[in-house]
């Protein structure tokens, strides 16, 4: 149950705040906060009663500079986590291009058969094809499930494996593909993950530790597009469309995932004072608008306290 309140670091001054910027089954509260003026009271609050309202809730904030949690909660519990699953297909997709196995520019058609009509931008463009790294920029800026399936056909679905346990991540996967419709052989979901594992897999980008330095920079460089900044990211005020060189030195990469009853989020937040890398999964009965909005403000709570922090 509850343990002892972490105590949170002295803000990041001088030179190491320069480098960051150039770089039940899960019903409990949070059990883990920082203390202090730079607390995170009000997300504790918000994740309690969306779990006191049946809601499975995680939640796994780091700090960059020393590595120690922040606040935590059910951390270790698989969730499922729809788009954020796109997040070890690019690194898979990068260390490929990387090592020289993958042509950038290699052209992937657009398969017909299991076309997702539902939702995303390619299936809207007349281009038929795309090379690898346009799908790649397509897939982290808007999440598009036809370019995650082919960026997924492209590389393998063990390799993709393969990769998550390379990555130090045993209890995230990503199981199927995206599809409009789930039937009986399908996997019940596109990925799981623990919020554990994808914060600090955001935190392993910006620290260049993800294989190595250029394939950790190509991923943030991609996830530095995401057009999706209506959870937690709300709070920071970006220009959802360009947001990589903000005026007042915020650092931010993110990536979002939807299902039905799901919302999940991870990413990296640094400004003046601290950085930290933050996920929070939120699987709950999506019966009505206000259902859906309880969850969506519990992530707003999380952003305005991550803003605090990092400010």
């Amino acid at each position: 149950m509850a343990s002892p309140s972490a105590s949170v670091p002295e803000p990041v001054q001088g030179d190491r705040a320069s480098r960051r910027g150039a770089r039940h089954r899960g019903r409990r509260a949070p059990r883990r906060a920082a203390v202090g003026r730079r607390s995170f009271t009000s997300t504790m609050s918000a994740l309690e009663e969306l779990a006191q309202s049946g809601a499975q809730v995680s939640v796994h904030v780091v700090d960059l500079d020393t590595g120690e949690p922040v606040l935590s909660g059910d951390d270790h519990i698989a969730l499922p986590i729809a788009g954020l699953g796109i997040v070890p297909v690019l690194v898979e997709v990068a260390a490929g291009m990387d090592a020289g196995t993958i042509d950038p520019l290699q052209i992937v058609d657009r398969v017909g058969a299991n076309f997702v009509t539902g939702s995303g931008l390619w299936r809207s463009l007349r281009v038929p094809a795309l090379p690898m790294i346009d799908l790649a920029t397509l897939a982290a800026a808007t999440g598009d499930p036809n370019a995650a399936n082919a960026l997924l056909d492209a590389v393998g679905h063990e390799q993709v494996r393969a990769r998550i346990v390379s990555l130090g991540m045993p209890r995230s996967a990503v199981l199927d593909r995206f599809r409009d419709k789930r039937g009986p052989d399908d996997a019940p979901h596109v990925a799981v993950g623990t919020t554990r594992e994808f914060a600090r897999l955001f935190a392993s980008l910006v620290n260049s530790d993800v294989v190595n330095a250029r394939v950790s920079s190509q991923v943030s460089e991609w996830l530095s597009l995401n057009h999706d900044l209506s959870l937690a990211a709300s709070a920071s005020g970006l220009d959802p469309f360009a947001h990589d060189h903000d005026a007042h030195g915020l650092l931010f990469i993110n990536k979002t995932g939807r299902g039905h009853g799901v919302r999940a989020e991870a990413g990296v937040l640094a400004g003046p004072r601290a950085g930290i890398a933050y996920a929070l999964t939120v699987c709950f009965d999506d019966l009505s608008i206000s259902h859906r909005l309880r969850a969506h403000d519990a992530f707003r709570v999380l952003g305005t306290d991550l803003m605090e922090y990092a400010h």
